[in-house]
């Protein structure tokens, strides 16, 4: 029997390409194809709008909330989403903490604009509290209407620190007024005292002076102290690093043992303060040069190879062959601390270090497989004298600065860090730094075997103004094979040379009678004709040591020394 014609159903399944019985069969798979792509589509979006973790809704101008996602019904203190959209006419003139006048201003700068973007404000929720919020609002037509697509962020911990701020220096402020009015009633008791004021102003006027003058001359106080605490710590480290290379009963192994542990640590703190100081007080200059990260890395792992068997942790180098353009020394400072991190929290297990290139820039990256770090708490460990594991037994906890130095020097350097991080599986931090653009890379085991050159049989000569610190020394580099002479000055230098010329120099770079190690250096480079490698071991970290070092081309070591530092900088400069 023939089907009856009907023009509508023609016409519309020609519009779709399906007049024919053979195009109906060949694309009826495509239209449901097309059809089933579209549905996970719609749920794709679906999902995201309702497990999105900012509030997101749309709104009529006239009648109020269309639509709106869990996130911001929680946020309103509605019970579902059916509660907030039957409340939307009420949501209306009741959505923002400022009422209609606040909801008018919104509107008319949406029609204005025809977006608003970081706008922070206060919501009302059904119980009558209000919630701070940020949103980003935008316009748009739709069938005649003017809709209100927006986004909420709660922002009600950030305003809450603020306002504590806030409270905070309203309190100062009267704890100011308060002492002002104590400092006024005393000096109204001192005028009836006017020659003890007078007395007093002129003792003030000197300290004003000296306080003065100790801010302009700061690297030069810091240089001091510097000396002042480092020297028998350097000598007490030297101590510790002959005897533990010495074959010693288990029981004095150990007490030695604790000892560099608890040496390492005032050092650690020490130092960190005073490079903290350093970089606070600014004016550092950057040397930027071309060098390879095995020639940056491998002294790192020679100077932590001890501490590392110590832990039996095993530790890998995935270096290639790449160069990076930057300072040297900040950038070794970054990797150092982010080294000793890994092995301190690391009880057992492996740490990595490797880089991978990010178009001109290289990312640097040590992982470990040590606590981890909750990803909450990125932000505190950059923090000074914080310790994120500060209940953590151990040797040596640190003072909670090393990171703070990263920090610091990272943006010295505009090199942008990371951190990634799983509690109980371990840490990755990483240190982006350009790229060099022309560099001869340093073939990796050439650079090891100068790393590891030996020390028997070397001739070195020790000059220091501390005889603790010159007997400490002697013993440790004669314990690595070294034969050793040493001298207080520089007439005692030539004396026990007798015109030998020496492999190397480790000089202190403040002696007696207001001579250097640096004048030492270039004397007896000049006597024997000869450019005699040299390191500089001092406990000044000021800016104009350093630039006179970098201009004699002699590296520093920084008291107290760190004796597999020592070795690694001696196998540098004897090959």
């Amino acid at each position: 029997m023939p089907k009856h014609f009907d023009p509508r159903r023609e016409m519309l399944t020609g519009l779709l390409g399906l007049g024919l019985q053979s195009a109906r069969k060949s694309y009826y798979p495509e239209l449901m194809d097309r059809l089933q792509e579209l549905e996970t589509e719609r749920n794709r979006y679906k999902w995201l709008f309702e497990n999105a973790v900012h509030g997101i809704f749309q709104g009529d101008m006239e009648h109020g909330i269309r639509a709106a996602n869990p996130s911001l019904v929680r946020m309103l203190g509605y019970p579902s989403t059916v509660a907030v959209l039957a409340a939307a006419g009420e949501l209306k003139d009741n959505f923002f903490a400022g009422g209609p006048a606040e909801f008018v201003q919104v509107c008319e700068r949406l029609q204005l604009e025809g977006e608003l973007v970081g706008y922070e404000t206060r919501l009302r929720r059904l119980d009558g509290s209000e919630l701070d919020v940020r949103m980003n609002l935008l316009l748009k037509q739709e069938e005649g209407r003017q809709l209100v697509e927006g986004f909420v962020a709660d922002i009600s911990g950030r305003k809450q620190a603020e306002r504590a701020m806030q409270q905070l220096n309203e309190q100062l402020e009267q704890r100011v007024h308060e002492r002002t009015l104590e400092l006024e009633t005393l000096n109204d008791s001192l005028r009836r005292e006017i020659i003890e004021r007078e007395r007093v102003q002129g003792a003030l006027r000197d300290a004003r002076d000296a306080a003065e003058l100790a801010n302009r001359n700061k690297d030069h106080y810091l240089a001091a102290v510097s000396h002042d605490l480092l020297q028998p710590l350097n000598a007490a480290r030297l101590l510790m690093a002959t005897l533990r290379e010495r074959a010693l009963p288990r029981s004095e192994a150990q007490l030695v043992e604790r000892s560099q542990a608890a040496l390492e640590s005032a050092e650690d703190i020490l130092s960190d303060l005073l490079d903290i100081a350093r970089l606070d007080h600014g004016n550092i200059p950057l040397e930027l040069g071309n060098h390879t990260l095995v020639e940056i890395i491998d002294p790192l792992l020679s100077e932590f190879q001890g501490l590392v068997e110590t832990n039996g942790l095993q530790v890998r180098a995935r270096l290639g062959r790449w160069a990076v353009r930057t300072d040297y020394r900040m950038l070794s400072r970054i990797l150092r601390n982010l080294l000793s991190n890994a092995i301190r929290y690391t009880p057992s297990g492996r740490i990595l270090i490797g880089c991978r290139r990010r178009g001109e820039l290289l990312s640097i990256q040590v992982w470990d497989t040590g606590l981890g770090i909750p990803s909450e708490r990125f932000d505190d460990i950059f923090r000074e004298f914080n310790q994120l594991h500060g209940d953590r037994v151990g040797p040596r906890k640190g003072a909670g600065l090393g990171l703070a130095i990263v920090e610091r020097i990272a943006r010295l350097l505009e090199a942008p860090l990371q951190v990634q991080s799983v509690v109980g599986s371990g840490s990755m931090f990483s240190v982006t730094v350009p790229l060099a653009r022309a560099s001869a890379p340093t073939p990796p085991d050439a650079l090891l075997a100068r790393l590891h050159a030996p020390l028997q049989g070397r001739h070195l000569l020790v000059i220091d103004n501390d005889a603790m610190i010159l007997s400490s020394m002697q013993g440790l580099l004669e314990q690595w094979g070294a034969r050793v002479q040493v001298a207080v000055d520089l007439p005692g230098a030539l004396a026990v040379l007798s015109g030998r010329l020496p492999d190397a120099i480790l000089a202190d770079y403040h002696l007696d009678a207001g001579q250097t190690g640096c004048d030492a250096v270039s004397w007896l480079r000049e006597h024997f004709q000869w450019q005699i490698p040299a390191i500089m071991i001092t406990a000044d970290r000021s800016e104009h040591s350093r630039q006179r070092l970098r201009d004699l081309g002699i590296p520093v070591l920084n008291k107290p020394i760190k004796a597999g530092k020592l070795r690694a900088m001696l196998g540098q400069v004897l090959h």
